[in-house]
């Protein structure tokens, strides 16, 4: 599987990039790890909306919630401090190089974020004045310093730039000799093996061809094979895929179609970002897998080290418990013989003989035996060393014959207690392995989730907002400035607007599209419309809703009076609905493709949509709190396929639907 983008990939996505990005601001910048940056932009229908930056691999928008960390480090947050909120105005790549230059128009000047995407990669943050500001990675090299507020340089060039190459400038590879043309080709221009093959597959040249041996002819081919491949890119001309094999593993990701890889199944897409954040995304989850297995090997193979030691040191236990016992029947077989050369040897040696004498002595008396033979006696431990058949031990010679047999059977019993310790532990060892293989899924399902999926929200869910029962649009405003946004912006002459008489309280909008709601929608908006009242705050259970035409909505305050901003004037008769109940349900809805969708709004409307909800009333847990048993409720009640992706939905997406203050959730 392919781990870094070409310089084909990197050509085509920032053509892509520049188009979509341009003029786009930086909301904010996220480290994800060592080596990967997500920047949060903002833009006109910039959909996806985030930048993923990983050195010495890869560039491209994401479609994907990727886990953030909860504290910054330091070259994110310098990041942050000159580029938020930065006007980006340009994305280019350098000169056919894996590099990608993004111009960022900053709150102290102009700045060029520069993504090294070859070997270990970098990220560098340049002013205007070409100076390192800021570096992912600090180092000092031979052609150029990466160090702050030194001159920045582009590493030098790893080839010719085949976007300037005329057909003249290929017969240097003629020059190369003996090496194949394949190699010359990865050598002599920016671009890596499998484009080099391709080239000369569309060519009709061998790969292993001595350079030395190309004709005239093959190299007008190579040429205008190359200048085939880039122009189709940089004209926009591709056809972005992923290449699976048989085994359905994952190959490489390509913009447009390659004939070294006619073998394989494309898979294809619409646009190459769509296809580099699959790809990747695969890629990320597999990397993170393979360091799951890794870890849970690792220990496998530790606690399988640990219970070798203690099998050998059962197997050893076991051979001196054997060897313990043998002796001690030995010396009972041969009481009289063994019992003799234990008096005798301290008779001679009180006699005043030599060791070596009272040995040769002893032998020669024990000849008639056969089988026992005494090989050394150790005077400074007063032991005597001795071979009985094929068995060599050890007699004390200050003790009796039958103290030494009971020492070899003590011995033998202290070790079978032994035996019973290290037999437990071999057992827990064993029980801990089998833990470690069953946790397995366990540990991959927590440690490797796979990111979720982010959707295209739509324009009206930055409001209150819920779909009728009768299929209308409601929006409310969810603050004082979107109150201002919902009525100034969004408010069409055929509109259905709520209010209630109480201050704080949302305006709500039924966007009629020119059709009579019925009943049961006015009820439904009246509802959202006191839900979301400070009515909920002080724990009531009831409010009094009125709606009104347009028309009687008054923009701007009376002479002379001031009109605080999401406040308007309310002229004429207004239309009552009273004793609205509070009480708010949040359900989820299931995608086609496994994604879930938080939805909150009446209950009538909600249940309409989903059997998966829960209702809440004013109450006293506060909003984190019933965030978390909401989602957990949720997930109870869904089908067991869906569970754990309701348990990963962020509980902010459940807090934007729960009112200010505090809320309970209702059973019945």
């Amino acid at each position: 599987m392919k781990t870094a983008m070409s310089s084909f990939d990197i050509a085509a996505i920032t053509i892509s990039l520049n188009q979509s990005l341009k003029e786009t601001r930086i909301v904010n910048i996220y480290q994800l790890n060592h080596k990967t940056l997500l920047l949060k932009l903002r833009g006109s229908n910039l959909f996806p909306d985030q930048l993923l930056i990983e050195a010495g691999k890869r560039i491209h928008l994401t479609s994907y919630d990727y886990e953030k960390p909860k504290y910054p480090p330091s070259f994110c947050m310098a990041l942050r401090k000159h580029l938020r909120n930065g006007r980006i105005k340009g994305v280019q790549q350098y000169e056919f190089e894996r590099i990608v230059v993004i111009d960022i128009d900053g709150r102290g000047g102009d700045y060029q974020l520069i993504s090294e995407l070859f070997g270990e990669g970098n990220v560098i943050l340049i002013d205007q004045e070409k100076r390192i500001i800021q570096a992912l990675t600090y180092r000092r090299m031979k052609d150029r310093d990466i160090i702050p507020k030194a001159g920045f340089k582009h590493a030098p060039p790893s080839g010719y730039n085949p976007v300037n190459l005329k057909p003249e400038d290929l017969e240097r590879l003629k020059e190369f000799g003996d090496l194949t043309v394949v190699k010359a080709l990865t050598r002599f221009l920016s671009i890596g093996g499998v484009y080099a093959e391709e080239i000369l597959l569309r060519s009709n040249v061998e790969k292993d061809m001595p350079c030395k041996n190309l004709t005239l002819d093959e190299l007008r081919r190579i040429y205008y094979s190359l200048e085939e491949l880039i122009s189709s890119i940089l004209e926009g001309r591709i056809d972005p895929r992923i290449y699976i094999d048989e085994n359905g593993e994952w190959i490489d990701v390509t913009p447009i179609p390659l004939e070294r890889y006619r073998h394989l199944r494309p898979e294809t897409y619409r646009d190459f970002n769509e296809a580099l954040d699959r790809y990747y995304l695969k890629l990320y989850v597999s990397d993170k897998l393979g360091r799951v297995e890794g870890d849970i090997n690792q220990e496998l193979r530790r606690l399988k080290d640990i219970l070798h030691r203690q099998e050998e040191a059962l197997k050893r236990l076991e051979e001196r418990i054997s060897r313990d016992r043998r002796i001690g029947n030995l010396i009972y077989e041969h009481i009289n013989e063994l019992g003799y050369v234990l008096e005798k040897a301290i008779e001679e040696k009180r006699r005043g003989k030599d060791w070596r004498d009272i040995i040769e002595q002893l032998n020669r008396t024990l000849l008639e035996t056969g089988m026992i033979q005494i090989d050394n006696i150790i005077p400074e431990n007063m032991e005597i060393q001795l071979s009985v058949g094929d068995l060599k031990f050890t007699l004390n010679l200050k003790r009796t014959i039958y103290e030494n047999a009971a020492e070899y059977y003590e011995r033998a019993k202290k070790n079978e207690r032994k035996i019973l310790g290290v037999k437990r532990a071999i057992q827990q060892t064993r029980e801990k392995i089998e833990r470690v293989k069953g946790k397995v899924i366990e540990r991959k399902e927590k440690e490797v989730k796979m990111p979720r999926l982010r959707r295209r929200r739509e324009w009206y869910e930055k409001f209150r907002w819920f779909i009728s029962s009768d299929g209308f649009l409601v929006i409310g405003g969810r603050d004082a400035s979107t109150n201002n946004i919902l009525i100034r912006r969004y408010m069409e002459p055929n509109d259905m607007v709520f209010h209630t008489d109480a201050p704080g309280s949302p305006f709500v909008l039924i966007k009629t599209r020119g059709v009579t709601p019925p009943q049961r929608t006015i009820k439904e908006a009246a509802q959202l419309t006191a839900s979301y009242s400070r009515g909920w705050r002080e724990m009531l259970s009831t409010m009094n809703v009125y709606w009104v035409n347009p028309q009687q909505i008054g923009k701007a305050a009376p002479p002379g009076q001031y009109m605080p901003r999401g406040s308007f004037m309310i002229y004429g008769k207004r239309n009552y609905i009273r004793n609205v109940p509070l009480s708010i349900a949040i359900g989820v809805l299931r995608g086609e493709n496994g994604e879930v969708k938080v939805i909150g709004g009446p209950v009538s409307a909600i249940t309409n949509q989903t059997d998966i909800y829960v209702k809440i009333v004013p109450g006293e847990a506060p909003s984190g709190k019933l965030a978390r048993i909401v989602r957990a409720k949720l997930a109870s009640k869904a089908p067991e396929e869906y569970r754990s992706v309701i348990l990963d939905i962020p509980i902010e997406e459940i807090q934007r639907f729960i009112p200010s203050g505090k809320g309970r959730i209702r059973e019945d």
